[in-house]
């Protein structure tokens, strides 16, 4: 499945974007991807938010561009868990990104400058805003469902009360209603990690045509360790060293090697004022607070069909969490099915090709999403 990129421009005579922060987008664009066809009545779109360091790239390779393949091509395509076959699959580039979409590496047209540490900070209900505008462009009133793991499983929690006449379906994976006290605080010490880096100049390295490479690297092994869980790195690594004991503090053992890998790689495309903002958005994130803590009130305006999904060795966001908005759903008679998928890989697992786990999501969008459109039509008829 070949994938085109596409840019949608959002500027007047259309209204600002008006941001939590105060802040206001008077123009921005949107990096967008899509799968499949969109049917005739428009009842087949399927919305992929991403997580952290994802993209719009969600499936299918790029023509010409050996292993390019989208970071959930092994759930979004033809005959694959969600079938594109079937649906009509969006995915999209979140403002504030470094993929595509209006962020701080982004021209400012008011000085000709990039945005730096002026881009304003984001959040999950700005960001699913912004989607909502994307449908509009696009020409679609409502989403046969809303899917996204992780911050992106956020999102999609925010989209059923948000814009609950919009979205039929909502499937969160590896997700959780707010983030803990913990997850906070590793997001804290890898932002640390960036601005304390002698190259970040306050944000606006790329004035200084310099990028923290050291911070954002650290920032990455920090949250790297979260992803994945006790025993697979014991597994994977355990106590194994590259070459024997050198004495030194070169990366001895193999879980350093690895950690300083991942960390060099994601320092090389990835933008600091980017991380900064998607794990300051993560931490804001709690529907909750508006409604003194009450969950089941906070989701009490979603009308739609829920599917909620953890992984066993998900410390990040564990099974627990998950069951938390389980009970507030069932708590406001919401139709909610939940699925607790055991795997080795710790909060990764959502991108994984586990074979339960996206048994279960073929399952529920054959039966659950596309039995229920086929009912509407034939009522329609």
């Amino acid at each position: 499945m070949i994938a085109t990129p596409q840019l949608a421009h959002f500027a007047s005579p259309l209204p600002p974007l008006q941001l939590a922060c105060g802040a206001v987008l008077q123009q921005y664009d949107l990096a967008y991807e899509s799968y499949g066809t969109l049917n005739a009545d428009k009842s087949n779109a399927v919305l992929i938010c991403h997580a952290l360091n994802a993209s719009h790239h969600v499936a299918g390779t790029y023509e010409g561009q050996a292993e390019s393949e989208g970071w959930w091509d092994s759930m979004i395509g033809p005959g694959k868990s969600v079938d594109t076959n079937q649906f009509f699959v969006i995915g999209v580039n979140n403002l504030g990104s470094c993929f595509g979409s209006t962020g701080p590496l982004s021209i400012d047209l008011e000085t000709g400058k990039p945005y730096g540490a002026d881009f304003p900070l984001v959040t999950v209900e700005d960001w699913v805003d912004s989607q909502a505008r994307l449908l509009d462009f696009l020409g679609i009133d409502t989403l046969a469902a809303v899917m996204g793991g992780s911050l992106g499983g956020m999102q999609a929690l925010s989209w059923s009360i948000r814009y609950p006449q919009r979205v039929q379906h909502v499937v969160v994976i590896a997700a959780a209603p707010n983030l803990s006290a913990q997850n906070i605080a590793f997001n804290e010490v890898a932002r640390q990690a960036i601005m304390t880096d002698p190259d970040f100049h306050d944000g606006n390295y790329a004035r200084k045509n310099t990028v923290p490479k050291n911070g954002l690297a650290v920032a990455r092994m920090v949250g790297h360790i979260t992803y994945i869980s006790d025993d697979q790195m014991e597994t994977k690594f355990g106590r194994g060293l590259r070459e024997g004991k050198k004495f030194s503090f070169a990366p001895e053992f193999q879980i350093e090697s690895y950690l300083r890998y991942q960390g060099e790689k994601f320092s090389q495309y990835y933008d600091a004022n980017t991380y900064l903002r998607v794990t300051k958005a993560l931490d804001y994130f709690d529907p909750a607070a508006d409604c003194g803590g009450d969950l089941a009130k906070a989701l009490s305006p979603a009308v739609a069909k829920f599917l909620i999904i953890s992984f066993t060795t998900d410390w990040r966001f564990s099974p627990a969490r998950s069951r938390e908005m389980v009970k507030a759903l069932l708590d406001d008679k919401k139709n909610v099915t939940y699925v607790e998928v055991d795997a080795p890989h710790g909060h990764d697992a959502f991108l994984l090709n586990n074979a339960q786990y996206h048994a279960v999501i073929k399952t529920y969008f054959t039966r659950q999403i596309l039995s229920s459109n086929r009912t509407a039509q034939e009522v329609a008829a």
